[in-house]
C-alpha cells in the first residue's frame, strides 16, 4: 500500500473467551473505500473480528487501527463506524425517518438538518418519501434499507454489515446483493461485511477474507480465490471443487500422479513434490469426443445425470473409484452420455491446480471446543459463548 494509510488495521489480534481462542494472530489491513467481506463457516471468527473492528468486543492482544488511530480500547459510539446489525435493531414505536435520523439526534443535530439529512438518505436507498411510514407497515427488504440509511446518515469511515441479507429470501438477496454493491460505489464508503454466503461474498466484494478457526486462511478478489485458492479448505469451501489425491511428481513439469493417471496442472506457491491434491472445478471438465483433444483426459463411469436449469450436472466414478462431478451448459451442442454409460473427460492444464495436502475438514476447532466448554458451562453463559464465536 506504499504511504497510503490504511482505513482498518488489524495488527496481530488475537480475542480470547476463557478458554476459547475465537480470533488468532490476525494481520488484516482494509483498504480506503474498498468492500471487503469476512466469509467463513460458523465458528470460524468472522463476526467476532467484525465487533473487534467495530469496539463491541476488545482484544485480548494486538491492536486496532482507524486512519492510523489506535482505537483498539475506544467504545463504539467514539469510533468513526457505524454498524447494521443482523437483527435490524429498529425501534418499532418510531416512524422510518426518526429511526434513520435517531443517531444525528443523539449527536445533537438540529431538526431541519436532520429532516434533510434523512430524506437524503432515503433517496439515496430508494425509499424516497417514506420518512412518516411506520416501520412495522415495511418488508424485510424497506427494512434493510432502512438499517442501511441510519447507519448511512452518520457518514461513519467504515460501514459494518453483520449478515445484511439474511432472512430474504433469494430472488430478493440477489437484488439487494446489486444494491449494496451499486451503493457502495456511489458513496465510496469502506464497507466490510459477515456472511457465511459463498455467494454474496463472491458477487458483492472488492476482497474476500476467508476465516478458519479462527485464522485468517486467504485474502484476495473473489476471482482469485476462485480460479486459484491456496489452500485445500478454500478450494473447497467457495463454489464447488473436484480433488484427487495423489502426489506431485515433478514441480518443474506440474506432472501430477493418482491411481495410476497422470495429469498435468498448475502449482500454488506452496505446493511441493509429494503428497497433493489436485483441484477442478466443475465447469471445467468436458465430457465426450471434446475431451479426446485434451491434454489431460481419461476413461469413466457417468453415475448421474441431474438437470437443474442453466446446467446439468454430471456424475462420474473413475476406474479407481474417485469420483467428480461436471457442470454441462444446457441446450449446448455437446451431447451428454447417460448414466451407465462410459465416456472420456478431460480439461485443460490451465483449469487444474494443485494444492498442498492438507485436508479440508470444514472449520469446527473453534465450534467443537465452544461445545465442549458450553456442556460443562452454566446455561447462563452458554448462549454468551456461542454468539461471540461465531
Amino acid at each position: 500500500m506504499g504511504a497510503e494509510i490504511a482505513e482498518v488495521s488489524l495488527v496481530d489480534v488475537s480475542k480470547r473467551f476463557g478458554e476459547i481462542t475465537a480470533i488468532q494472530n490476525i494481520f488484516l489491513e482494509i483498504r480506503q473505500g474498498e468492500f471487503l467481506t469476512l466469509l467463513g463457516p460458523s465458528g470460524s471468527g468472522k463476526t467476532t473480528l467484525l465487533r473487534l473492528i467495530g469496539g463491541f468486543e476488545h482484544p485480548t492482544s494486538g491492536r486496532v487501527l482507524i486512519r492510523g488511530e489506535d482505537v483498539t480500547g475506544v467504545p463504539p459510539n467514539r469510533r468513526n463506524t457505524s454498524t447494521v446489525f443482523q437483527d435490524l435493531a429498529l425501534f418499532p414505536h418510531m416512524s422510518v425517518g426518526r429511526n434513520v435520523g435517531y443517531g444525528l439526534m443523539l449527536r445533537g443535530v438540529a431538526d431541519q438538518e436532520r429532516y434533510e439529512r434523512a430524506e437524503r438518505l432515503l433517496r439515496l436507498v430508494g425509499l424516497e418519501g417514506f420518512y412518516h411510514r411506520n416501520v412495522n407497515h415495511l418488508s424485510g427488504g424497506q427494512r434493510q434499507r432502512v438499517a442501511l440509511a441510519r447507519s448511512l446518515v452518520l457518514e461513519p469511515a467504515v460501514l459494518l454489515l453483520d449478515e445484511p441479507l439474511t432472512g430474504l429470501d433469494e430472488k430478493f438477496r440477489e437484488q439487494m446483493q446489486v444494491e449494496l454493491k451499486n451503493l457502495h460505489a456511489r458513496l465510496g464508503t469502506t464497507f466490510v461485511a459477515v456472511t457465511h454466503n459463498q455467494e454474496e461474498a463472491l458477487s458483492m466484494s472488492d476482497r474476500v477474507a476467508v476465516l478458519r478457526d479462527g485464522r485468517l486462511e486467504q485474502i484476495g478478489p473473489p476471482g482469485e480465490l476462485y480460479e486459484a485458492p491456496r489452500t485445500e479448505f478454500v478450494a473447497d469451501f467457495i463454489g464447488s471443487a473436484n480433488l484427487l489425491r495423489g502426489e506431485l511428481a515433478d514441480a518443474a513439469t506440474m506432472t501430477f500422479h493418482t491411481a495410476g493417471l497422470t495429469f498435468r496442472a498448475r502449482l500454488t506457491p506452496d505446493a511441493t513434490a509429494g503428497p497433493a491434491v489436485l483441484m477442478v472445478r466443475p465447469e471445467h471438465i468436458v465430457i465426450g469426443p471434446d475431451a479426446t483433444r485434451l491434454a489431460n483426459r481419461c476413461e469413466a463411469e457417468v453415475t448421474a445425470v441431474i438437470y437443474k436449469g442453466a446446467v446439468v450436472e454430471v456424475y462420474v466414478a473413475l476406474d479407481s473409484g474417485q469420483r467428480l462431478r461436471a457442470h454441462q451448459r444446457t441446450g449446448g451442442r455437446q451431447q451428454i452420455p447417460p448414466a451407465g454409460s462410459r465416456a472420456t473427460i478431460g480439461w485443460d492444464v490451465g483449469d487444474g491446480i494443485v494444492l498442498p495436502n492438507t485436508p479440508a475438514i470444514a472449520a469446527r476447532g473453534v465450534a467443537e471446543e465452544v461445545g465442549r466448554q458450553q456442556s460443562a458451562a452454566p446455561a447462563s453463559r452458554r448462549s454468551r459463548a456461542h454468539r461471540q464465536t461465531e
